[in-house]
């Protein structure tokens, strides 16, 4: 599963981030494997969308969320 796919609501864990040119900034912003993310909302049209993680708000582009493959935490 990846992120994009998570719903409003939703607690994940991130498994990996696949090579782009966000991975690196993602990773040195806390968007590390283990981390846990929560799914705030979605714009209207979908894109962008809105996590928490850590102790801030993230907006991703749907493009960018499909890169990060995360599991449903426990």
């Amino acid at each position: 599963m990846t992120l994009k796919e998570g719903k409003t609501g939703m607690t994940l864990k991130v498994v990996s981030i696949a090579d782009s040119a966000l991975k690196e900034r993602l990773m040195t912003m806390g968007m590390t494997p283990g981390t846990r993310v929560k799914v705030l909302r979605s714009a209207p049209l979908g894109d962008p969308i809105a996590v928490r993680l850590r102790s801030y708000n993230l907006a991703l582009r749907r493009e960018d969320a499909e890169k990060i493959a995360v599991e449903q935490a426990g």
